[in-house]
């Protein structure tokens, strides 16, 4: 794989895949269950969605790996296992794409809050992060991604550890907002840009932002984060925000939907467009289709 950073630079636009949790529960996780588990007793789980992934187009493919910190596995008894939990999952994802696409480690949030919020030591969280990410490093990943965050201390914790651990390895960091009348925020109280400049400026090669939000909403975070920054733009949106019907939860946004709209963020200048919450491989296939159609790529 050429190195990604020299490729954004050079105006390419990737798309990354979709989410995770939707596809592990479509495969039999239960509510409740520990999707990092899967990576300890089905790993052929996750071959089988970084396979549907790939196939749709998907150029940047996530690992297992979002709640395999040390101190979020703690909350389960599973912070032992940490390094098999996440060697499984890189092992899992390189076994289907080989050299097709770029392998990204997900980091999410430790589930703890910081003091003076909370009882938790930053020292605790930075080690914490630290094991997590030489294991990923050393089972060959080519990008961190650092997401989910609301707390720019936490996240500016994730990306120094990743940059200690293996400096040349790109590290991608966003943060989840909510819109309130003052604008977008954090429930962290972070705004777009203190986000912008903090993540900046603790290390990350490419900002932006996932989950929370679909793809309306998305666009406007990302117009305010390309006029906060110049680095390279992530934007991952839900397929809208969750609804329940006969007791199951729905993402209302289809493929052609989010498709449509997710023109603008070419327009804008953003440089990889994936997805969150409730999309799917039909998602990130129809993603594809529309770069494919507007900027002419081949894949």
């Amino acid at each position: 794989m050429k190195d990604l950073l020299k490729r954004l630079k050079n105006g390419e636009i990737f798309i990354a895949d979709g989410a995770m949790g939707t596809m592990l529960m479509a495969c039999g996780l239960k509510p409740g269950d520990v999707p990092e588990s899967f990576n300890l007793t089905q790993p052929e789980i996750l071959e089988k969605i970084a396979s549907l992934y790939l196939d749709a187009g998907a150029e940047i493919i996530q690992t297992n790996t979002f709640g395999a910190s040390p101190l979020k596995l703690s909350f389960y008894s599973l912070d032992g296992k940490t390094e098999e939990i996440n060697r499984n999952a890189v092992l899992a994802v390189r076994k289907v794409v080989g050299e097709r696409a770029y392998i990204s480690a997900s980091c999410g949030p430790s589930g703890r809050l910081l003091k003076p919020y909370g009882d938790t030591e930053p020292e605790d969280v930075y080690s914490s992060f630290e094991r997590q990410l030489k294991t990923l490093i050393h089972s060959g990943v080519d990008i961190i991604c650092i997401e989910t965050m609301t707390d720019l201390t936490e996240a500016t914790l994730a990306i120094k550890a990743a940059k200690t651990v293996s400096p040349p390895t790109p590290v991608m960091a966003t943060m989840t907002f909510d819109p309130t009348p003052r604008g977008f925020y954090t429930v962290m109280g972070i705004n777009i840009e203190q986000a912008a400049k903090g993540l900046e400026t603790a290390g990350a090669d490419i900002i932006g932002s996932n989950c929370g939000n679909g793809i309306e909403n998305m666009i406007k975070i990302a117009i305010e984060f390309r006029q906060k920054s110049r680095l390279p733009l992530i934007i991952q949106s839900n397929a809208g925000l969750p609804v329940i019907k006969r007791n199951t939860t729905v993402y209302p946004e289809t493929p052609e939907f989010m498709a449509e709209k997710a023109k603008e963020l070419v327009s804008i200048g953003v440089s990889i467009i994936g997805g969150c919450c409730g999309t799917t491989p039909e998602h990130i296939r129809a993603l594809c289709e529309m770069v494919d159609r507007r900027i002419g790529k081949n894949r």
